[in-house]
């Protein structure tokens, strides 16, 4: 199906099941411990082996020698793969560095070895045999130094969009605008580097068939994923088939092939049996991927109004040789008006663990910054941090003026959630207000990620009885796919939620867009919306009737006055339809994003510093919201890891030898839920019909974007004290705490 022109009306518009607040329907698997995980699959193979990753102990040069015999000798072990044994293999399209190293270390803990044995604690003990002389190179692991050298990153666009070759992108003449601008900030921020840590580890489950291999594992990209293993290990993407269909979070760092479903595929080579293979906590932080630290220096001017006249916003990150940059200066592109704009990314090399997504990418940490920067402006020109937002506010794309947003209510969030949350009590001079030992605050930012459009393709099938089947390599990685999947099927062709069954996360089914970057709804459920129309026209077509005027309701198929049921309908043999949606240009004629506002309440105690949240409220802008009761959720998930990553997420860098010390879940903290006790959730009434013939857009990763901002500005507004290096921690605060009375 071509999606080329804005959706009109269409049987999801009767949200009879969409749009309704369903419980998932993978709940109860999930919650009797029966869900499938990809470690856990004990239905699949009989007596697999187990494999345990030896991880390099350096970060950057070579191994010189592999001391093995010992580990080889040890009881159970089976077999012992290195870069020696495993042979010729390639780096994947989506990977920075090799998932097997030796001789060359790319990043400490990258994997150098497997120990296959016949169980797991056999296998463990083997690899803490293996022994490995390592020739130790001058690393690069200092981003503030490496930053003092680093390049531009790109191209850049002038004026009309022709590139500079500069790495800048200009619109206007900013310099000379901020120079002449009545009122100033300029003002520099600080992200660190943050880990995913989902909840279940990388772990796979490889089986070889001949010269087939087949590899349960977690992922989200099934597609990508297979296309890389085949291309790592040199066999054709044919002979690969992925089964993921539950994964135990993701939040984009699995969002590519890792080295647990590698090893696990070349240990079970090697082996002659399958192989599973999980990496141990600890091993997670630094062998996979994680979220770049940024330096960022925001430059904004306004006339004595308050109007934008010069916005620029400059980022600095680091990542391996090949790497790409924390794409931190993506929002301040489209957030606001202003007619003079400069955006640039410094992109440094470092030595450390792969940098890569991790739930909204970009928008995250640059919204961190651009936030609170907007709150400091507000401040110099004694306006309300809201009505400065309103002021700026912009319907098209300020780049491209020409571009419309295809929907923007970025105003009714912030005046919804001002008026939810109690926004006029708020005492704008900074230290007012206490509560025993407490110092309050209230503060707000505005949330901002972009909608993506990707081809999306599923099959639907009817049998004798009505049961309707959808099949997709889509994944549900917590968010609650499997359900809406289910609903558009259900609505599309008029039966109850629970006619519709639901497989995922296998590579031989039609290509799905996948999870991540908040494009999973929109794209996956306009797949099965594709299908489904084709389906319904098959149906039509068998029938006689007319397709333009056929009604699927109530388990039946009307047209006039002829119904007859789906079960009667497609026979004995069912019937089945398989499509894709795919899009044309509409995201290229509007701008298509999602907004939010973000209030936070907070108090800081007046002793120590302690931050806590008090309330948080999310007022979302997304598109038409398929499952709210699902989406509540992931926003409120989102809310959470913003909270994570404003008060405590630090992943500490050893400068001398290139690694992340606090790399388990001991030391690198997380929000548990005494930290977070209230949190609420308004969606604004929208559909967007540019996005899809679902009209709906993603919410998962709006719902972090800005929370961090706004959580630093309430610190702000209980105290007087202004943290730009995150994260806001007691030991920032204790030497400029307000006297206490």
């Amino acid at each position: 199906m071509k999606f080329t022109t804005p959706a009109g009306q269409n049987p999801i518009d009767q949200m009879k099941v969409v749009g309704k607040p369903h419980d998932r329907i993978d709940g109860k698997f999930k919650t009797t411990g029966t869900a499938p995980y990809a470690y856990e699959r004990h239905d699949v193979v009989a007596n697999p082996a187990y494999g345990y990753i030896v991880h390099a102990a350096i970060a950057k040069g070579r191994i010189s020698g592999m001391h093995l015999a010992e580990a080889k000798a040890a009881p159970g072990v089976l077999t012992i793969v290195t870069a020696a044994e495993a042979g010729k293999l390639t780096k994947g399209d989506f990977n920075t560095a090799m998932l097997l190293g030796g001789p060359e270390i790319q990043h400490y803990h990258q994997a150098i070895a497997i120990v296959v044995a016949e169980t797991f604690e056999q296998a463990r003990a083997a690899a803490g045999l293996v022994r490995v002389d390592y020739t130790r190179d001058k690393g690069r692991f200092d981003l503030t130094d490496a930053l003092k050298t680093a390049p531009l990153h790109g191209k850049g666009k002038g004026e009309k969009g022709q590139e500079k070759g500069s790495g800048e992108d200009r619109v206007g003449t900013f310099e000379s605008a901020f120079a002449g601008a009545s009122v100033k900030l300029d003002a520099h921020y600080t992200t660190p580097d943050h880990s995913h840590a989902m909840m279940e580890p990388h772990a796979s489950l490889a089986r070889w068939d001949g010269d087939k291999l087949t590899v349960w594992t977690s992922n989200q990209m099934i597609n990508w994923g297979k296309g890389d293993v085949a291309k790592t290990l040199g066999i054709p993407k044919d002979n690969v088939r992925l089964i993921s269909p539950y994964v135990g979070g993701g939040f984009g760092g699995k969002l590519f092939v890792r080295t647990d479903a590698i090893m696990a595929a070349l240990g079970a080579r090697a082996a002659g049996r399958p192989v599973k293979v999980a990496l141990a906590r600890p091993m997670m932080f630094n062998n996979t991927t994680h979220r770049p630290a940024t330096t960022q220096r925001i430059r904004i001017g306004t006339d004595r109004s308050g109007k934008i006249t010069a916005i620029a916003h400059e980022s600095g990150s680091g990542d391996l040789p090949g790497g790409g940059p924390e794409t931190a200066v993506s929002q301040t592109k489209l957030l606001y008006a202003g007619a003079n704009r400069l955006t640039s990314m410094r992109l440094a090399v470092l030595d450390l663990p792969e940098g890569n997504a991790m739930r909204a990418p970009g928008e995250a940490p640059g919204l961190m910054a651009l936030e609170i920067a907007m709150d400091e402006m507000a401040e110099k020109l004694g306006m309300d941090p809201i009505a400065f937002r309103a002021l700026n506010d912009t319907q098209v794309d300020p780049e491209k003026p020409e571009r419309r947003f295809s929907q923007r209510q970025l105003i009714k969030c912030m005046q919804v959630g001002a008026e939810q949350f109690g926004w006029s009590k708020r005492t704008a001079k900074p230290a007012q207000v206490r509560d025993g030992h407490w110092l309050v605050g209230m503060g707000m930012a505005a949330g901002f990620r972009n909608n993506m459009t990707m081809k999306s393709a599923a099959r639907v099938g009817i049998d004798r009885k009505g049961m309707i089947t959808v099949t997709t390599d889509m994944t549900d990685i917590g968010t609650g796919t499997y359900t809406i999947l289910a609903q558009t099927a259900a609505e599309m062709m008029g039966v109850d939620l629970d006619r519709v069954r639901v497989d995922l996360g296998d590579s031989d089914s039609p290509v799905s867009a996948g999870s991540g970057g908040q494009w999973g709804a929109n794209n996956s459920t306009a797949g099965v919306y594709a299908a489904c129309v084709k389906l319904r026209e098959q149906i039509a077509q068998k029938l006689g009737f007319n397709s333009a005027d056929v009604e699927f309701a109530d388990g039946k198929v009307r047209s006039g006055n002829r119904s007859i049921s789906l079960s009667e309908a497609v026979g004995d043999a069912g019937l089945s339809a398989e499509d894709a949606i795919e899009y044309g240009d509409l995201g290229k004629q509007y701008q298509q994003s999602t907004f939010a506002g973000h209030f936070v309440e907070v108090g800081v105690h007046a002793y120590t510093g302690e931050v806590r949240i008090r309330r948080m409220l999310a007022v979302c802008a997304a598109g038409r919201i398929l499952n709210p009761k699902s989406a509540r959720s992931q926003v409120i998930g989102a809310m959470t890891m913003g909270a994570g990553a404003a008060l405590m997420e630090e992943l500490v860098v050893d400068k001398r030898f290139g690694f992340f010390v606090n790399h388990d879940l001991a030391n690198y903290e997380v929000p548990v839920h005494a930290d977070i006790p209230h949190q609420d959730v308004i969606f604004l009434d929208e559909v967007d019909p540019t996005s899809s013939p679902m009209k709906a857009k993603g919410v998962g990763e709006l719902g972090l974007c800005g929370v961090g901002a706004a959580i630093a500005n309430a610190a702000y507004n209980a105290t007087g004290i202004r943290i730009r290096d995150y994260p806001v921690t007691l030991d920032k605060m204790l030497d400029r705490l307000p006297p206490v009375a």
